[in-house]
């Protein structure tokens, strides 16, 4: 079905190296997306490991973002967008997978105010060390499918933002 501002609807990507290469900017040099590290992801992905949530319009991939996960820890890596609000769609999808799997740590490497909206504090370097240490001990299964779940409303009663 179709979702916010026409965005088909977002599924766990079922080819992350699609994903991965549109990521990537090609033409960009300085991009560390090389075919090595695609075909290391799309091995991860095949373990179970690694995860895309791809956003499509009329078929066509406009943005996304993948990442690891480890245990209960998801370790976000690019977010990438060619229309406006991909990537935002995205990662309101991933968020509440992550919450409905009972992930414990989503680690987003920078923090951005569009990461702030969805809930993400920055943490002392111990304190990340203590989350990391639990959440990669806890047994948890990416959610693939949202089924019938309204991840708004999923991450909006996480975070209590609106």
């Amino acid at each position: 079905g179709k979702g916010a501002r026409g965005f088909e609807k977002n599924g766990h990507g079922k080819n992350s190296a699609a994903g991965l290469r549109t990521g990537a900017r090609p033409g960009h040099p300085e991009s560390w997306i090389n075919e090595p590290i695609v075909d290391l992801y799309s091995e991860l992905h095949r373990r179970g490991h690694a995860h895309s949530i791809e956003c499509r319009i009329a078929g066509r991939l406009v943005g996304g973002l993948y990442g690891v996960s480890v245990g209960a820890a998801f370790f976000g890596e690019s977010m990438f967008s060619r229309e406006r609000d991909a990537s935002k769609v995205a990662m309101v999808h991933l968020v509440a997978r992550l919450i409905l799997a009972g992930f414990r740590l989503l680690d987003c490497q920078f923090m951005t105010e569009h990461l702030r909206a969805f809930g993400a504090v920055e943490i002392p370097r111990a304190a990340f060390r203590a989350l990391l240490a639990d959440a990669i001990d806890r047994p948890t299964t990416f959610q693939r499918e949202l089924e019938g779940a309204e991840p708004c409303a999923i991450v909006q009663a996480s975070t209590r933002t609106s």
